[in-house]
């Protein structure tokens, strides 16, 4: 049997790579599937990513199958039974902050037309393929991090530090950072 050699942080087990082979750092342009993964990383701040992805399903129940516009207008019941719900991460902030950053959302696929178009225009639309040799040539944040965190804090998400927003540009494929040797590359 043929052995496939994988970035070493989702050997775990079988959900982190399924996750790694088939999801991780492929480009993704859709704005259903960005704000997906926008709201698990901004569940992940703090946690592991591992954490969140065991969880994915439930979130994507409880949180109307990721749909912005329901979860732009939760009301004050809907969050307090969210943070009831031991299938997701009952954290009261992070789950106002899920509200807010749906409805700012909403606000930029209107000045940009779609949210795809916004934050692609981040990496001119092209992933960065930063050919990593070994994790440890990994980065947690870089200047387009940063430079994306501060605009999206000014335009009022929360939870999107440049750790987080960095997780989710590898998620959605903005950056490549599979190792060198890592199978996905062929």
């Amino acid at each position: 049997m043929e052995t496939k050699l994988r970035c070493a942080w989702c050997e775990k087990d079988d959900l982190y790579r399924n996750y790694h082979d088939n999801e991780w750092g492929k480009p993704v342009y859709d704005d259903e599937t960005i704000f997906e993964f926008l709201i698990l990383e901004t569940f992940q701040a703090g946690l592991s990513w591992h954490t969140v992805l065991a969880k994915r399903e439930n979130f994507r129940k409880a949180f109307d199958n990721f749909d912005w516009n329901k979860i732009a207008n939760y009301s004050e019941d809907k969050m307090a039974e969210l943070a009831e719900d031991t299938g997701i991460i009952r954290n009261k902030l992070k789950i106002k902050a899920t509200v807010s950053n749906a409805q700012a959302y909403i606000k930029i696929q209107e000045e940009f037309g779609s949210f795809s178009k916004y934050i692609w225009g981040f990496v001119n639309g092209k992933p960065i393929d930063n050919q990593p040799k070994t994790l440890g040539d990994v980065k947690a944040t870089t200047e387009i991090s940063d430079k994306l965190s501060k605009d999206l804090k000014k335009r009022g998400f929360k939870f999107v530090g440049s750790i987080v927003v960095y997780a989710h540009m590898q998620a959605t494929g903005m950056v490549n950072d599979h190792i060198m040797e890592c199978f996905t590359r062929k």
